[in-house]
């Protein structure tokens, strides 16, 4: 198989994270150049053979062209990868076979725009988490890839990390599991959206209510799973909002009768296989022309989080059906 072009809509961290897995590069240029230092730093952890990679490397992809708003970005990214800069993010879906747009901090607020134009023109499309900042944008972005027959898929990496798979499988050794507990990434919505993500790869999705408290918007959201015997029946909680981690690491417990158990830590070193398996999955959506993730379980991500808003609004339980309709 043919590399698969690429066009890149933004040129931030997670670009240079992704795109150190797709595409073969120079590692001392990622290293020194802009912002690749930081994911140089966990992409090439044999300190004596500095310019070894360690993370799982996929490769397959060819980064042909990028675009941020931010053009020193696109610069950058352009000297690692050898890649065109586009004036415009439109350009950025002409002649490829996939757009990519990653986003490392944002709200999503933009995706819906970012995305049109290569879903009109119906080449297949990854967007990072945040799919988009409200569950109606998120609904236009799969609507609109539904009625063009365009693949199209949104995951965080903690949906994908296989550290989180390990966690999941280890749930029968004091099955059946209680409740869940998470510490979380943070109370922006890309924070929740992974925090969300990573209960949805461990404990399932099927969410029929949220309640949301604490200082801060999403600071700490509780999951009820409508009391579906597969499901922890006491729900999950989400602790968002739980000061600092260790290389912006979340960890999972479960409890049971039978028990407690704790994962190790899930955060940048353990980041990198979560993107080579998404990887995977693109490469696989781009041969069969089939989206490789659930839209409805990407749906189910922002109304959680859009319930959870409500709920700290309101002062009271929300069930997504509520926000869903």
């Amino acid at each position: 198989m043919d590399p698969i072009r690429v066009g890149m809509i933004g040129c931030d961290l997670h670009m240079l994270y992704y795109g150190a897995l797709m595409q073969e590069h120079d590692p001392l240029v990622l290293r020194d150049t802009g912002r690749g230092q930081s994911a140089f730093f966990y992409m090439y952890l044999h300190y004596a053979s500095p310019t070894t990679m360690t993370a799982p490397f996929v490769g397959g992809f060819d980064i042909v062209k990028v675009w941020d708003a931010d053009r020193a970005l696109a610069e950058d990214a352009a000297t690692i990868f050898g890649a065109e800069i586009c004036d415009d993010f439109e350009d950025c879906s002409l002649d490829v076979d996939l757009v990519f747009i990653p986003d490392c901090n944002g709200d999503g607020s933009g995706h819906l725009e970012l995305a049109t134009p290569g879903l009109e023109r119906r080449v297949p499309t990854f967007v990072d988490k945040p799919l988009a900042n409200t569950l109606d944008e998120a609904r236009a972005v799969v609507d609109l890839a539904q009625a063009t027959g365009t693949p199209m898929m949104s995951l965080s990496m903690l949906r994908a990390v296989p550290h989180a798979a390990h966690f999941r499988d280890r749930l029968q050794e004091i099955a059946p599991v209680g409740f869940g507990s998470i510490k979380g990434a943070g109370q922006t919505l890309a924070g929740s959206i992974h925090t969300i993500s990573l209960a949805q790869h461990v404990f399932g999705a099927g969410v029929q209510a949220v309640d949301c408290m604490g200082p801060t918007e999403l600071a700490y959201l509780h999951l009820d799973f409508g009391g579906r015997e597969d499901r922890p029946e006491a729900g999950v909680m989400l602790n968002c909002h739980s000061g600092p981690t260790y290389h912006c690491s979340l960890y999972v417990s479960a409890f049971s009768a039978q028990g407690a158990i704790h994962s190790g830590q899930i955060g940048d070193f353990e980041f990198p296989w979560g993107a080579a398996e998404i990887l995977r999955m693109i490469q696989e959506m781009v041969r069969t022309g089939e989206p490789q993730a659930s839209y409805d379980e990407t749906l189910e991500c922002i109304a959680i989080a859009e319930a959870g808003r409500v709920a700290q609004q309101r002062g009271r339980r929300v069930r997504l059906d509520e926000v869903m309709g």
